[in-house]
């Protein structure tokens, strides 16, 4: 996963990265590739088995993409093997009141994962400098903050316990446009089409410059990006599912040891 990993202290530029390299999977293809998921899901399940039974590690995966970007597929696709009892999506909407009320990563911080559990966030708090800074939602002088407040938050994470993979679904333009008009043409997908999402689309090149900084000023050795190459739906779900299974293997989590002699207990009719 070298090549998509953001390196730290490097400065990013989106438009050099691949939106459909296919590097890490060269012999696969839309119509061959559900057997390599299949292997590498059930690799992520027997990882995440271990992880929930030993009840000791932590992993938070942060997914976070343009409009379209695949971010619910991305659930849908790459964890439908594990156990349900293990992991818990959180999705960020526009904050409430009460949320309003507190610091911006009071809500974050309340929904990050218990020991032996996994927690996708689908949308994060770094929304709080993208939405923020392309939409004019604050001043410069406020967001700007929020790139060292995040970095000492995902640290405290780290120090305590959670590993964290950040994912960045990197899509070309003509992609999104592909994707929002299959949206207007498929009637059971009209709810998901916003008109908005027209107004965010027409600021592509500012959300690009937004998402540049983020990653530039937040890969950290602790809690470093990926960009994955999304436009080509199967090679995104067989890319992080590779790098989901190398992280929960890299935990090391062992099934608990048992004080009691399994062979020697006799289980009545």
């Amino acid at each position: 996963m070298k090549e998509y990993l953001v390196k730290p202290g490097s400065k990013v530029d989106l438009s050099a990265r691949s939106t459909s390299d296919v590097a890490l999977f060269p012999k696969e293809s839309k119509e061959t590739h559900l057997n390599a998921l299949y292997a590498l899901r059930e690799r992520m399940k027997e990882e995440q088995y271990k992880l929930y039974a030993s009840g000791k590690g932590k992993l938070l995966v942060v997914i976070q993409a343009m409009d379209t970007g695949g971010k619910d597929g991305t659930v849908r696709h790459v964890f439908s093997h594990v156990d349900p009892a293990g992991i818990r999506v959180v999705s960020f909407k526009k904050p409430n009141e009460e949320e309003l009320a507190h610091d911006y990563l009071w809500r974050i911080h309340q929904k990050v994962p218990a020991s032996g559990n996994i927690v996708v966030f689908n949308r994060s708090h770094y929304e709080d400098i993208i939405a923020v800074n392309v939409k004019k939602l604050a001043p410069e002088k406020v967001w700007k903050k929020r790139f060292r407040h995040i970095n000492e938050f995902e640290r405290m994470l780290v120090d305590e316990g959670t590993r964290i993979v950040k994912i960045f679904l990197h899509i070309s333009k003509d992609e999104q446009k592909q994707r929002l008009q299959k949206r207007l043409d498929t009637p059971h997908k009209h709810w998901k089409f916003n008109p908005d999402d027209l107004d965010d689309r027409a600021r592509w090149g500012e959300f690009q410059k937004a998402y540049e900084e983020v990653l530039t000023e937040t890969s950290t050795d602790h809690a470093p990006w990926h960009v994955i190459p999304a436009d080509r739906k199967w090679y995104r779900n067989l890319a992080i599912a590779q790098l989901i299974g190398d992280e929960l293997e890299g935990m090391e989590s062992e099934y608990p040891k048992v004080d009691f002699d399994p062979l020697s207990i006799v289980i009545g009719d």
